[in-house]
């Protein structure tokens, strides 16, 4: 029997520490929410490798969905700089897992999740772990959750081609977006600052996480 506790402390010590994560929020929450509850039985073994765990095959409409691997997932909420007032956004929630982690920093969170089976799976997860403060609705990722913004933070779980402008709208006035635009090594995590009605992003680390459904950059005509 795999003894999870054990398997905990190794992943916050030897991948989360290790790649730079130094907020002691994010460590402690790392370091106490039970990953593998958000997973299935069969992939519970593997739910502190070091590795992207497909909870959801994908097909010809829609890319697989992902357990980030612990590391750029720590990486990329301490870039987000999450406070405990905060009002946050979560786009893509397939395990209610990094949902969980939001929730442990910000006053409250929403996870926009668009596969209904995913939606009721990460929902049950969270009412089971007695977290309160976080609602999982269903909805086009791509939307984010514009009826109830503003959001002090908005996280993207996933990896996009491009960030719609209608996402940068539903943050408030000095709210950030952090998310990793690209794919393979192009990848860059971004975080996103809007002043008035200006946002301006800069790249923090490079990284390669799986994609998003949606994201895409509209095809051009070609002559």
């Amino acid at each position: 029997m795999t003894d999870f506790a054990s398997a905990r402390t190794t992943m916050v010590d030897n991948q989360v520490r290790t790649e730079g994560v130094t907020d002691h929020a994010i460590i402690g929450a790392m370091g106490d929410i039970p990953r593998e509850s958000f997973l299935v039985s069969r992939l519970r073994p593997f739910a502190y490798s070091d590795d992207d765990l497909v909870v959801k095959e994908g097909d010809a409409e829609s890319p697989p969905r992902y357990l980030l691997r612990p590391a750029p997932l720590a990486r990329l909420v301490q870039a987000a700089d999450i406070r405990q007032s905060d009002f946050a956004l979560l786009v893509g929630c397939p395990t209610g897992y990094m949902a969980a982690i939001l929730a442990r920093l910000a006053g409250s969170v929403v996870a926009v999740e668009e596969d209904d089976q995913l939606v009721a799976a990460s929902s049950e997860t969270l009412v089971e772990l007695g977290i309160d403060n976080v609602a999982v609705v269903s909805g086009s990722l791509e939307a984010g959750y514009p009826s109830e913004a503003p959001f002090d933070v908005i996280l993207l779980g996933g990896a996009v081609e491009e960030i719609p402008p209608t996402m940068f709208d539903q943050l408030r006035d000095g709210g950030r977006l952090v998310g990793v635009v690209g794919y393979g090594r192009a990848a860059q995590a971004m975080v996103y600052t809007r002043t008035d009605d200006d946002v301006g992003g800069r790249a923090v680390f490079d990284v390669h996480v799986p994609p998003l459904p949606g994201f895409r950059k509209p095809k051009s005509f070609v002559f």
